[in-house]
């Protein structure tokens, strides 16, 4: 398949692009695939600039362009030579391909790649899309704009998706989506919710050794059911990563997010009764709004909730976004120096928490070159000799080595 991939920003444009190349395989010979982003100005320009290097590196070959940054801004992207640009509505129907190839006028029997070192990393464990799109109104997030209202896929489906994950010897899975938490469908006339799907596919494929969800909004009660699924089987991985966003009930409100600081904290309470769970999050920092007192109400609820890792990041203003209009914007430098602080304190919390992980043996997927994952997401490099991708094994932990464990094969 002569097919490249790039995708930007979450797992699950990297999920699509695969799927999407798939199709797109069985009907043409060459083509690039350009999966973009918009949830930060800064990301949408990477995904431009990265068009228009690949367009000049290589002038025989058609470039598709799709995903948020494409359907926000189609423009920015069409005007690049031999780019056509399919929208988010359109992007996983093939047919929509072949139908703008056709609008095109551009000779593809002699395409070939010349260039290309932006191969898609390969992984140990598969990622299975749920859901799509989202139904709340943030007043920051431009995504729910471009990937519309929220939608279930039917179980029928992603069982097939988990048994086929199973028999290509992926035996860690991970359920994705816009909205993860908002999953809802109707089977045996029945509510089937996110922790109802989690609980099926542990019965149903018990080949799965390990299953994780890539976030969850701290807002849902779905949260405490998924919690004690993690206490019921120890195949369902004590971690999870929360859209969080801010610890100061203050932005929160102003962010129209559905949780509190309270809920956070209660999260974390909950999980460690009796059984530990780990826990990441999503950070804006640098809000309309967020003075320095604000800001540290953040700071004490990431220390008081043990945050291991931090996804921090800059306020982004997004076009047609309420918050792009709010007032008492925070310089950028001072939003950069939030972000420092929020990594840092999570580094500190991930030390403290690895130390006390030193002398005991825990569950590894080892992804590449002997460096693998435990079941609370924390890299392990592990010594001796070379252990294949995809295998599930138990290592001692042995020390500390930079920002990942060191251990040998227990």
């Amino acid at each position: 398949m002569n097919i490249k991939t790039l995708s930007f920003g979450c797992r699950l444009n990297a999920l699509e692009s695969e799927k999407i190349a798939n199709g797109l395989s069985k009907v043409i010979n060459t083509a690039i695939l350009v999966n973009t982003c918009s949830v930060t100005g800064e990301a949408e320009r990477q995904s431009a600039q990265t068009v228009r290097k690949l367009s000049r590196e290589n002038p025989n070959v058609l470039i598709f362009v799709t995903g948020c940054g494409a359907t926000r801004n189609p423009e920015l992207f069409a005007k690049i030579p031999r780019v056509i640009v399919v929208d988010n509505v359109n992007k996983m129907n093939i047919k929509s391909y072949l139908d703008a190839m056709d609008k095109y006028d551009f000779d593809i029997s002699c395409s070939k790649i010349d260039v290309f070192k932006n191969a898609e990393t390969p992984l140990s464990k598969q990622f299975i899309q749920v859901q799509n799109g989202c139904n709340h109104d943030c007043t920051y997030c431009v995504t729910r704009l471009l990937r519309g209202p929220s939608i279930s896929f039917p179980y029928a489906e992603i069982l097939a998706d988990a048994q086929q994950a199973v028999k290509n010897g992926f035996y860690e899975i991970v359920l994705t989506g816009v909205d993860t938490a908002s999953y809802v469908r109707v089977e045996n006339n029945k509510p089937f919710l996110l922790a109802d799907l989690c609980r099926a596919l542990l019965h149903d494929v018990p080949e799965i050794q390990r299953l994780r969800l890539s976030s969850i909004d701290p807002a849902s009660p779905e949260v405490f059911k998924i919690i004690d699924l993690m206490r019921q089987d120890s195949r369902f991985m004590p971690h999870l990563h929360l859209s969080m966003q801010s610890g100061s009930d203050e932005i929160l409100r102003a962010m129209r997010r559905r949780h509190d600081a309270d809920m956070l904290k209660r999260i974390v309470q909950y999980s460690n009764d009796g059984f530990q769970v780990t826990f990441s999050a999503d950070i804006i920092c640098g809000f309309p709004g967020e003075t320095e007192n604000l800001f540290n109400e953040t700071v004490n609820v990431v220390r008081e909730m043990g945050l291991i890792h931090a996804h921090a990041f800059p306020f982004s203003p997004r076009p047609k976004t309420v918050a792009a209009t709010m007032p008492n914007m925070v310089p950028k430098n001072i939003s950069k120096e939030r972000v420092k602080i929020i990594n840092d304190i999570a580094t500190e919390n991930k030390i403290a928490f690895m130390k006390k992980q030193i002398g005991k043996i825990v569950s590894v997927l080892v992804e590449e070159k002997n460096i693998g994952r435990t079941p609370d997401d924390i890299d392990v490099k592990i010594g001796g000799k070379n252990i294949p991708n995809k295998t599930i094994c138990d290592v001692k932990i042995t020390g500390i080595n930079g920002d990942m464990f060191a251990g040998e094969i227990a």
